[in-house]
């Protein structure tokens, strides 16, 4: 980790601190809605002017509030929340991808639809490959993405062999893909397997578990 990696997470850790308690939390809660002098926080909180004095203190530390003097009153200050106070409470990017490769067994749902799904969400490329690939893709996977607006590409299942690359940035979505590449590195979404119980409200289920997931990371990975 870099310095500047590891300046930034110093910065997380501070920030997670000062929220760890439940009175500065609740004051970053109320900054969120507007400017508070400290009169207006100690009332607002029924805590004594010592121990708000304190809060604020850690929280202008941490670099989640600032302070300004009143225009009007020049006596009275203003607490703000501290401009991208709240960047970089969820983990940062995971690292540089040149391409996300999703796997499951088959490659005939999960893995089709986050690659699907992906391409949605994010300019880093996206495939999809299985383990023991099937024939063709599931039609209850072709019908829930259909349901929510996505077309999967009418493509055959391919094999992880034939897809896969060294600078893959490898997420399997399948247990049984996961547990049968200890090695591969990446990670892991265990998501269950529509095609067991082959119902419209199982691939549903497994298109908005991915969908989710997706959301999720897309926003921590950058092209490489």
């Amino acid at each position: 980790m870099d310095i500047e990696a590891v300046d930034a997470f110093q910065a997380r850790v501070a920030k997670h601190a000062a929220l760890a308690d439940p009175a500065r939390l609740r004051i970053v809660d109320l900054l969120t809605l507007g400017d508070f002098s400290p009169t207006e926080l100690q009332a607002e909180l029924g805590m004594s002017s010592n121990l708000l004095s304190h809060h604020l203190r850690t929280l202008e530390e941490a670099g989640l509030a600032t302070r300004h003097r009143s225009e009007a009153d020049k006596r009275r200050s203003y607490l703000r929340l501290a401009a991208g106070a709240l960047d970089g409470l969820v983990p940062g990017e995971v690292h540089g991808a040149r391409r996300i490769l999703f796997v499951c067994t088959r490659n005939s749902a999960r893995s089709q639809l986050a690659a699907a799904l992906w391409r949605q969400a994010s300019s880093v490329p996206s495939a999809s490959a299985g383990t023991h690939p099937a024939d063709r893709i599931a039609p209850g996977a072709v019908d829930a993405a259909r349901r929510r607006g996505l077309d999967l590409p009418d493509v055959a299942p391919r094999s992880l062999d034939d897809v896969a690359g060294e600078a893959d940035f490898v997420v399997t979505v399948c247990d049984s893909a996961h547990e049968e590449l200890p090695w591969i590195g990446g990670i892991h979404w265990s998501v269950p397997d529509p095609l067991r119980l082959g119902t419209r409200e199982a691939f549903d289920k497994a298109f908005d578990d991915i969908a989710h997931r997706i959301a999720d990371l897309a926003p921590r990975v950058s092209a490489a």
